[in-house]
């Protein structure tokens, strides 16, 4: 048995055992790309980097193997650079984008390619359902946001964007709501001031989270400028008003034609856990309310829109005046995570948002490669105006439109997760244009994105192990050296039996399954 120390931790561990492994028997959890429990290991990735004190030295974790009087840090200010430095040298030529750039541009943050899929596949129901976690009223956006989001589509560069504002118009018209019932209640209790896009966003989002909402507005109705300043041929009072009652019958408790003076507004802060300021009314609220303000509005902190009361957060038109309604949505979304925080004695953050690889525009030659996911012809349009929105049928023409920008691996790409614990600089080791995207998209159940590989030989290993016929291999030399099915033969010919295995094991999105789960 070897003996050593891991962390300060004295172990005795067989010997032949890799550092890793002896660490993972402490629960130690050193982070890794190029690993694979099934295989034997070939050091690639150098991120599972640890510092031995006994020899001074910065050591693989994964393939040195554990050796007497071993002083193992996995976690100490050096080995955390040198963890930085390998990402950031992967990322150096990793070409693809997390997010889509039109989930990157929507003030929201809403899930735009997910919703496009649904759409595409006739799942009105579902695409709701997922445009509900970040817009919480969608026909009423989907009629006078001026779409944001539509010019930062890469759509726009082959040749006109796709007419996301109008999909989701016709989510929030004809989609089901979802079943939002045996909501847990935590006891707690929360008012929300004003009943505007912002206010009636944070009853929304607090109420599904178990948080007694009580909603308060000078008006007798909901709905702030929405109702009062948007003519009814652009926006029928009957559409703001159906998305107003879904919120209301999640149990948020409305209180119209109450205005809140001094007086209430001390009494409210004895009732309730927190308080969200969405008024929309910029002049006189921050004396009202006792808070901090500057010639805008009142003054937050813009990561979390807490106040100078820690008890008190303001979003929407309270900070500064503006027209974007989707801005005021998103904001009451993101301050629904910034309340729950503060109610949980949590660290107040706000909305959780993952580190985002970003490559920029696409390029004439990448068209193609790009519509392979897609079909040809400019964006559609409403046949009978657009006042009258898409039909069925016109919306799912235009929904498979969408180019599929965004990853497969969103939710469990390595490389992701691990860039954004490590805060990396994606462009920290760029020296040269970026490598032109290509998809190999002729296999019936994976699609290969080379740019996106980190050259792990995972997939490699596996298909030697599998016996594939032809299967993965380093193809070229020295820099050029790119990972491929050998002598140039088809996806399909590389991947007959380990396709699914292949897929799941990738740490980022270069090899993914084409159909992912979009309910």
């Amino acid at each position: 048995m070897i003996k050593l120390k891991i962390n300060n931790k004295e172990i005795q561990i067989e010997e032949g055992t890799s550092v890793m492994k002896a660490a993972q028997s402490l629960g130690i959890d050193i982070p890794n790309l190029c690993w694979h429990d099934e295989l034997e290991h070939v050091t690639s990735c150098m991120l599972c980097m640890v510092k031995d004190h006994a020899t001074g030295k910065l050591l693989p974790s994964c393939s040195i193997n554990v050796v007497d009087g071993m002083d193992i840090d996995t976690g100490n200010a050096e080995v955390t650079e040198s963890r930085k430095t390998a990402l950031e040298l992967l990322l150096s030529e990793h070409v693809g984008d997390c997010e889509a750039p039109c989930q990157v541009a929507c003030p929201a943050h809403m899930d735009i390619p997910k919703m496009n899929r649904l759409i595409a596949a006739d799942k009105l129901d579902e695409a709701l359902k997922v445009v509900k976690k970040d817009i919480v009223l969608p026909a009423v956006l989907g009629r006078i946001c001026p779409a944001p989001c539509e010019g930062a589509c890469h759509r726009k560069t082959v040749d006109e964007p796709v007419s996301i504002c109008l999909l989701k118009r016709i989510v929030g018209d004809d989609g089901i709501e979802p079943d939002l019932f045996g909501i847990e209640k935590s006891g707690k209790k929360v008012a929300v001031v004003g009943a505007g896009p912002a206010g009636l966003a944070a009853a929304y989002y607090l109420q599904l989270k178990g948080i007694q909402v009580a909603l308060f507005d000078q008006n007798e109705k909901a709905g702030g400028l929405l109702r009062t300043e948007i003519d009814d041929e652009i926006l029928p009072k009957k559409v703001l008003d159906k998305e107003i009652d879904a919120i209301l019958k999640t149990g948020v408790e409305f209180h119209g034609g109450k205005a809140i003076a001094v007086q209430e507004f001390e009494q409210f802060k004895k009732e309730y856990d927190a308080i969200v300021v969405a008024t929309g009314a910029i002049s006189e609220n921050a004396e009202i309310f006792g808070l901090k303000s500057n010639p805008k509005g009142i003054a937050v902190d813009r990561s979390n829109y807490q106040t100078s009361d820690e008890k008190l957060f303001a979003v929407g038109n309270v900070l500064r005046s503006s027209r974007l309604a989707v801005r005021s949505v998103g904001q009451g979304k993101e301050v629904a995570f910034s309340v729950l925080q503060f109610l949980d004695n949590q660290e107040i953050k706000g909305e959780p948002r993952l580190f985002n690889s970003r490559f920029g525009r696409l390029v004439a030659e990448e068209f193609a490669e790009y519509l392979k996911e897609s079909v040809p012809g400019k964006r559609t349009f409403p046949k009978d105006g657009g006042h009258t929105g898409f039909t069925k049928e016109e919306a799912i023409a235009e929904a498979k439109r969408c180019l599929h920008c965004d990853c497969r691996a969103i939710d469990d790409c390595k490389l992701r997760q691990y860039s954004d614990q490590y805060q990396v600089d994606q462009k920290r080791f760029k020296t040269s244009d970026r490598r032109s995207i290509t998809k190999q998209i002729n296999h019936v159940s994976v699609i290969y994105e080379p740019q996106k590989c980190i050259k792990c030989g995972i997939c490699v290993r596996l298909t030697e192990k599998y016996s594939e016929r032809f299967g993965f291999s380093y193809v070229g030399r020295g820099f050029d050296v790119e990972i491929g099915v050998p002598f140039q033969e088809a996806l399909d010919k590389g991947l007959t039996e380990t396709a699914e295995k292949v897929a799941k094991s990738c740490p980022t999105g270069a090899i993914s399954l084409k159909e992912m789960n979009d309910d």
